[in-house]
């Protein structure tokens, strides 16, 4: 659907408004000082002028996300779809997608449906574009080639555009004198004043021709950016450039004023790396009389080093940290938290908290550093947040794939996941914390420097008493009586000996999970208990039962061990 054009002109009035075909009102533009039509334009062109858009509260916001299909979905630009998602929410406007395909070399229908997998999988569902419709479609660029080579025959009309027969050498060469003079590398050819006579000629030979913008050489332009405030700049560094290329191809800029003046897009939130676009968009938008939208240009998104982020510093697409196990609430929690705030010292937001609470005005203009660590924080944050039942059964289904359990529901799972949650940040962590819950390494650690005091303190006396326990039954009784058991017996264990506190939990820690540190014991030992009793453990995940822990504790030579043997060191590792 194309904007229709309803501007009326008198004595350079600056207050005007457009409207959809569908006859709905969308916004007003102001431009101070006042400016002449566009036939007059080059006669007439202010040195300096300002253009502002402004919009009635009863009128729709209407943003857009304009990926090219060009790659994977980076941050970045999954940011830049977030804060124009939440923005469109939160002021109960409409968010658009658009393709930008006017790469015909690299766009591919493969990375489209990549960038629209990964916008779908963070939960950024969008209310026009592929898949969905709408009235101001097509949404692709590639789909849109018309109305580009129609809005270019208008400007052309009116005086904006001509016709550019210079060769690839001749426009080299302006660009080295240029370079020698320490000039900017405009367009000074001689086509911008050539006569009918002239271009008639290139035509009749068959001359292939670019369509370039006239711009005025003097004078400047300032736009208000919602982020960064005024921006302007000089019109003598840009000039003429091409909308058209020779083969008929739109050229980006052109492409991106006539789709989002036709979308009736409100607000261009964008990154900061398009704002020198704003210039030749917002002549672009003058010449053809369109309503100029509101811009906000989002700072980048760093490295550690304040580099731009790259592949260099590890995962960049939202489909690799999809891939990590990084939940999306999470990624959308944090990407948020990249360059904004609401204010406080809260940094958990759900979705629907977050577009309650954004607003343009609390984004930063500065550039905002990726840290991948605080990104692992805030998914165990998140995924801890998760209903039990919900978490019970991402970290089962994940335990029952790796293949370190038979069974991906039920008592075991439900237990195992509440001891192991705390320890787990990316679902991924939960095979480790499984598999180090299942593993015995009391060789390695009674040989390690951190072992060492608890040998020392007389652990064989306490292994002697633990396997006369567990020989008798008295121990395997209290693990069957779960935790009201396993409390009961260990403070009588404890008196028995005469131990308590780390004198007592730190050696019993040692000999029945063969580690110092991890969950709390009693669940942990109960944990080992049952998973040696209901089968539900893969055969190849590792797995020391209970039983065979004991067997272990038998062989251990403790006086061969109190001598600090390098020999038992290097065997124990190598049995481990």
């Amino acid at each position: 659907m194309y904007l229709s054009q309803t501007h009326k002109r008198a004595g350079g009035i600056a207050d005007e408004m457009a409207t959809i075909v569908a006859g709905v009102p969308w916004m007003r533009i102001k431009v101070f000082p006042e400016l002449a039509p566009p036939f007059l334009f080059r006669r007439h062109f202010r040195r300096n002028f300002s253009v502002r858009a402004s919009l009635d509260s009863d009128l729709p916001v209407r943003v857009r996300f304009a990926p090219s299909p060009t790659g994977n979905l980076h941050v970045g630009g999954a940011r830049t779809a977030l804060f124009n998602y939440l923005f469109a929410r939160s002021k109960g406007g409409k968010f658009v997608l658009r393709i930008e395909d006017t790469d015909l070399e690299r766009s591919t229908r493969e990375s489209e449906e990549a960038v629209l997998r990964d916008l779908a999988w963070l939960g950024l569902d969008w209310d026009e574009g592929p898949g969905v419709g709408g009235d101001y479609g097509p949404y692709r660029q590639s789909e849109r080639n018309s109305m580009y080579k129609q809005y270019a025959e208008k400007l052309l009309e009116s005086g904006h555009v001509y016709r550019c027969f210079c060769s690839n050498e001749e426009l080299e060469k302006m660009k080295e004198i240029a370079e020698l003079k320490k000039l900017p590398p405009v367009y000074t050819g001689k086509w911008a004043t050539a006569t009918d006579e002239e271009v008639q000629e290139e035509l009749a030979k068959g001359i292939p021709y670019t369509y370039r913008f006239r711009v005025p050489k003097e004078g400047s332009l300032k736009i208000n950016d919602l982020i960064r405030g005024e921006v302007s700049w000089k019109l003598e560094t840009l000039g003429d450039f091409v909308i058209m290329r020779s083969n008929g191809q739109p050229v980006y800029n052109f492409c991106v004023t006539v789709d989002d003046a036709t979308m009736a897009i409100s607000h261009v939130i964008r990154a900061e790396e398009h704002l020198p676009n704003t210039l030749r968009q917002a002549l672009i938008y003058k010449a053809l009389e369109f309503p100029m939208p509101f811009f906000a240009h989002v700072s980048l998104i760093l490295a550690p080093d304040r580099s731009k982020l790259s592949k260099r510093h590890g995962a960049t697409s939202v489909g690799q940290f999809r891939e990590m196990g990084y939940l999306p609430q999470a990624m959308v929690n944090y990407l948020a938290l990249l360059g904004w705030g609401d204010g406080t010292e809260n940094e958990f937001f759900t979705i629907e908290q977050l577009v309650e609470k954004f607003s343009i005005g609390r984004v930063n203009k500065s550039g905002a550093i990726f840290d991948s660590t605080k990104l692992r924080w805030m998914n165990g944050q998140h995924l801890r947040a998760l209903p039990f039942e919900e978490l019970s059964k991402l970290i089962g289904e994940r335990w029952k794939s790796t293949g370190l359990l038979t069974e991906s529901e039920g008592p075991f799972i439900d237990e195992a996941v509440q001891l192991l949650k705390d320890g787990i940040d990316l679902v991924t962590d939960s095979d480790t914390a499984l598999s180090n819950l299942l593993s015995y390494p009391l060789r390695v650690t009674l040989s390690s420097p951190e072992g060492k005091p608890i040998v020392e303190d007389k652990i064989p006396d306490v292994s002697a008493s633990l396997l006369a326990a567990y020989d008798s039954g008295e121990l395997l009784g209290a693990l069957e009586e779960g935790h009201a058991g396993w409390q009961k017996w260990v403070k009588g264990f404890g008196k028995t000996l005469k131990r308590k506190g780390k004198s007592l939990f730190m050696p019993l820690r040692l000999l029945l999970t063969g580690k110092l540190h991890g969950p709390e014991m009693g669940s942990s030992v109960i944990l080992i208990y049952k998973a040696g009793n209901h089968g539900v453990v893969a055969h190849q995940a590792g797995f020391v039962t209970l039983r065979e822990r004991f067997e272990t504790l038998r062989q251990i030579d403790w006086e061969a061990l109190n001598q600090d043997q390098p020999a038992l060191e290097s065997s124990a590792t190598i049995s481990n």
